[in-house]
């Protein structure tokens, strides 16, 4: 569970962040393999499992598709044969 900050700890932690001020010192990765790791923050995960999510969503559509042919083409057939 998180700690909880009295207001008094959040004013006086503000405070002591501001005197440090860590972001003036921050540099990034130096690196190559530092660069190469943070190139990868925005990775959401597999792409295959999209792609599958894809393939997926084409076959229902050509199901769909080959189901509303047959419909089709049997309104044809029976408005023909009255």
């Amino acid at each position: 569970m998180a700690r909880a900050w009295t207001p008094e700890e959040r004013v006086r932690q503000r405070e002591l962040i501001a005197r440090w001020a860590p972001w003036t010192r921050s540099t990034g990765p130096k690196t190559e393999a530092g660069k190469a790791v943070v190139a990868q923050n925005g990775y959401k995960g597999d792409p295959r499992g999209t792609l599958k999510a894809d393939r997926r969503v084409d076959r229902l559509m050509r199901d769909d598709g080959q189901a509303l042919a047959r419909i089709t083409a049997n309104h044809r057939t029976a408005s023909n044969n009255t």
